[in-house]
């Protein structure tokens, strides 16, 4: 009823705002002249025109369900026998199907008819990296929570309450669309003009598109604030909705395990983030990505690394303490801990228990074939390499990219291009006569930086010289000394020279000896002496 009248209010505020110009045209029509009355009935049409694609909204999909690869009870028996049984310890009928994706996340849908009073197809969504990273009695948990949204009908509504706020929102996105389009052009003219009065030798105004769309930005109000209503009131009711899966998942899979599977999560999270980030996408730059099956599959090498151990601990230990706001559609992940160790002991217990991964049958095709539905033309056409070799090649392509500004500045400082280590000891040979700032003075400069003259314009350009050279020494090392960036999955990946016994001490060296060259009385000889070995 909740989602059935909130849907029905924004086409009330749709009516209100249409009734409203229809009047206005009516009006001008009446009492005004006929020019005016075709000027104010185009221009209502024109502000009318979001309003009416949000309201014809209401039928169509968007199309944003999360890219899957559906997975057959014939491939994936035991999956299937875990899910079924699930399922009937929740009380509720079974998914009709299972499709793995590649977040830290499961959900459910359901294609409910009638406005949710026939039931329809249901499909469970498991995230590969809760396989990899969870227990099988966490993972129970999980899938256990998710059939109680089955059990709880929550996702029959869920359709309502999703279309209503795409339309809410489309209609807002659609007026903000129009304004957008109105300040570019209003900000082409403006820049065209001045443009021309600069020309004539007369001075630019300047642009202002302060009140450029504003009529659309009027309209839109209305929407928007309904809109943040609508949220408020769906998101509180999702908030129960999950306090009430997560009891599900505690009836069926255990206190113990529903309490430990919710802090896993949080700590898959973050681990998934910074894994993409420093591991799977690493030698993107490069064209490159891991062997097949690792983008996805890889973490589990984080997982397992005993460096990582006591940092991951430590994260479970301590849940990020967000704040509940309005418009979360899940309550803090703190609260919803500390609700489900306030319950009774059920007996059931943490005991230890193989990986959820062990579910999967032939797991690397999995993987194989997950990738090839997550990953872009474009990325599957990218050379695969051996996690050592993309860790050198892709923190290469890093430096190179983060040197280019210094190797540009040298370029522009007369110093030819060519090597790292030719530009290199050019840089040098520049600050042993005395020119390493003239030199540095052709790095992009900030407006404030362009103005400061003497010391205060050397500790503006600082920074980026030293960044540069850092970079660029790396490079050089690399070329010279057969440097390599070591793959770690315990710390982050480190410059390191052949024969160094010390994983820091290569960067550590080349730091030293960057700092050396940009002190007050430049000594060019720590870094002479590095790249000589």
């Amino acid at each position: 009823m909740r989602a059935l009248i909130l849907l029905a209010g924004f086409y009330l505020v749709a009516l209100v705002v249409l009734g409203v110009l229809v009047g206005a045209d009516a009006a001008a029509w009446i009492w005004g002249p006929h020019l005016l009355a075709l000027k104010v009935t185009v221009f209502s049409a024109l502000l009318g025109l979001p309003v009416l694609r949000g309201l014809f909204a209401l039928g169509t999909d968007t199309g944003d369900g999360p890219e899957a690869l559906p997975v057959g009870e014939p491939d994936q028996p035991e999956l299937w026998r875990a899910v079924r049984s699930l399922a009937e310890r929740s009380g509720t009928r079974a998914p009709d199907e299972i499709l793995l994706t590649g977040d830290v996340n499961a959900a459910v849908s359901e294609d409910a008819r009638l406005l949710g009073l026939l039931p329809g197809r249901r499909r469970l969504y498991i995230g590969v990296p809760l396989l990899t990273g969870l227990s099988e009695p966490q993972l129970h948990s999980v899938i256990a929570h998710e059939l109680g949204h089955y059990g709880n009908a929550d996702t029959r509504l869920a359709g309502i309450t999703r279309r209503g706020h795409d339309c809410v929102l489309r209609t807002v996105e659609s007026f903000q669309e129009q304004e957008r389009k109105r300040i570019g052009k209003e900000r082409s003219r403006q820049e065209k003009a001045d443009a021309k009065r600069v020309r004539k030798g007369r001075k630019a105004r300047g642009v202002d598109t302060g009140r450029t769309g504003l009529r659309y930005r009027m309209m839109a109000k209305p929407f928007q604030a309904y809109a943040r209503f609508y949220l408020r009131a769906t998101n509180s009711v999702n908030r129960q909705q999950e306090l009430a899966a997560d009891r599900m998942a505690v009836r069926v899979a255990g206190r113990d395990a529903t309490a430990s599977a919710l802090r896993e999560i949080a700590v898959l999270d973050a681990a998934h983030d910074f894994y993409r980030s420093r591991y799977a996408l690493l030698g993107v730059e490069a064209g490159l990505l891991p062997p097949r099956g690792e983008v996805v599959g890889g973490l589990r090498h984080l997982l397992a690394d005993p460096g990582r151990r006591s940092d991951l601990a430590e994260m479970r230990g301590e849940l990020p303490d967000d704040e509940e706001s309005p418009y979360d559609s899940h309550p803090p992940v703190a609260e919803r801990v500390r609700l489900i160790e306030a319950q009774p002991d059920d007996g059931l217990g943490a005991a230890p228990a193989r990986p959820a991964l062990a579910l999967l049958r032939d797991t690397g095709r999995v993987l194989v074939e997950l990738e090839d539905v997550l990953l872009t033309p474009e990325a599957r056409a990218m050379r695969r390499v051996e996690w050592p070799e993309l860790a050198h090649r892709g923190m290469y392509a890093r430096a190179a990219a983060a040197a280019e500004e210094l190797r540009t500045a040298l370029a522009a400082a007369g110093i030819a291009p060519g090597s790292p280590t030719g530009e290199l000891t050019a840089l040098l040979d520049s600050a042993d006569a005395g020119r390493l700032w003239p030199v540095a003075g052709h790095l992009p400069k900030s407006p404030e930086a362009a103005r400061a003259t003497g010391r205060a314009a050397r500790e503006f350009l600082r920074p980026a010289l030293e960044a540069g050279t850092h970079r660029l020494a790396e490079l050089a090392l690399v070329e010279t000394r057969g440097a390599y960036w070591e793959l770690s999955w315990s710390e982050r990946t480190r410059l390191r020279l052949p024969r160094a016994a010390d994983p820091g001490a290569t960067e550590e060296a080349v730091t030293a000896a960057v700092r050396a060259l940009l002190a007050d009385v430049p000594d060019t000889a720590p870094l002479r002496t590095l790249l000589a070995g």
